[in-house]
C-alpha cells in the first residue's frame, strides 16, 4: 500500500497566493487553465476568493483547472499525466492506495502561510485515457473532468474512487509546523528518512520530527506495506476531514 502527498491549488507560483480558509474551511482554489476546461472560478462559487488570493490576476470569469474533483456522491477523480504521472506509474500506484492532497493555504487568524491536507481518494480504479472505452470517456467528459475534455499528454490518467474534501481545518491536517516557513513539516512518527519520494538527501530530515519538504513537485509517495503504524495515522487522517463535512 502507499500514501501519496499530493501537492495542488494555488501557491506563489501558480496563481499568485495561498488558498483561503474561510469560517474555518478551507477552500482549495484550483490553478488557472488557459485551455482544456469548461470550468471558471466563478462557476465554482471561489470567483472573489481567486480575484484576493491573485491580486486580481484572476477572478470570477477566468477558466480553471478543476483537479482532483470532488463529486456530490461523495467520490473523487483525480487526473495526472507527464512527469508526474509516470513517477507515479514507476511507484506502482493504483488501486488500493491513497492520495492525501495538500496545498499552500492562509490561516484565517494570523494570517500565516502554511501547508494542510485538505482532501483524500482512495483508489479503486486508474483509467488510461489514451486507452480507455469511449464510453467511460464520455462520462468523464460529462463530469468536466479537465483530462478528459482534451488530453494533456501521451500517459494521461485519471484515478477514481472514494474521496473527501475537509470541511474544516483541524491541527491533524496542518503539515508545517507552527511559526514556521511552509516547508518545514511536522512528520508522522512512522515517517523517517528515505520513506518518501523526492526526499531522499539526509539533510532534509530534522531532529525533533520535522521534514524540510522540497519547494516543488508534485507527488510524493510513501510506501507503507503492511506496517501498521502508518495505517492507523492515515484512519486518523481521513477520520479528521469526514469529521469536519
Amino acid at each position: 500500500m502507499r500514501i501519496i502527498l499530493s501537492r495542488k491549488g494555488f501557491d506563489s507560483t501558480s496563481g499568485g497566493g495561498p488558498s483561503p480558509i474561510i469560517g474555518g474551511r478551507p477552500l482549495s482554489l484550483p490553478i488557472p487553465a488557459a485551455e482544456h476546461s469548461r470550468t471558471t472560478y466563478g462557476a465554482l462559487g471561489l470567483g472573489e476568493h481567486a480575484a484576493r488570493a491573485s491580486r486580481g490576476r484572476f477572478g470570477a470569469d477566468d477558466l480553471c483547472h478543476h483537479d482532483p474533483m470532488f463529486l456530490a456522491d461523495g467520490t473523487c477523480l483525480f487526473g495526472q499525466c507527464g512527469a508526474a504521472q509516470t513517477h507515479l506509474a514507476n511507484r506502482g500506484v493504483g488501486g488500493g492506495d491513497v492520495f492525501l492532497f495538500f496545498g499552500l493555504f492562509r490561516d484565517e487568524d494570523t494570517g500565516e502561510p502554511h501547508h494542510r491536507i485538505f482532501g483524500y481518494l482512495e483508489v479503486e480504479r486508474r483509467i488510461d485515457l489514451a486507452g480507455c472505452d469511449a464510453v467511460t470517456l464520455a462520462g468523464l467528459r460529462y463530469q468536466g473532468h479537465p483530462h478528459a475534455i482534451a488530453m494533456h499528454g501521451r500517459n494521461d490518467a485519471i484515478y477514481s474512487g472514494r474521496g473527501r474534501e475537509a470541511g474544516g481545518a483541524p491541527h491533524l491536517l496542518r503539515l508545517t509546523v507552527p511559526g514556521g516557513p511552509p516547508s518545514l513539516w511536522r512528520r508522522p512518527v512512522w515517517l523517517r528518512c528515505g520513506g518518501l519520494s523526492y526526499h531522499y538527501r539526509t539533510d532534509r530530515w530534522l531532529p525533533g520530527g520535522r521534514l524540510r519538504a522540497v519547494s516543488r513537485g508534485q507527488e510524493f509517495v510513501a510506501e507503507i506495506g503492511r506496517r501498521k503504524a502508518p495505517r492507523e495515522w492515515l484512519a486518523r487522517v481521513i477520520a479528521a476531514i469526514e469529521a469536519s463535512l
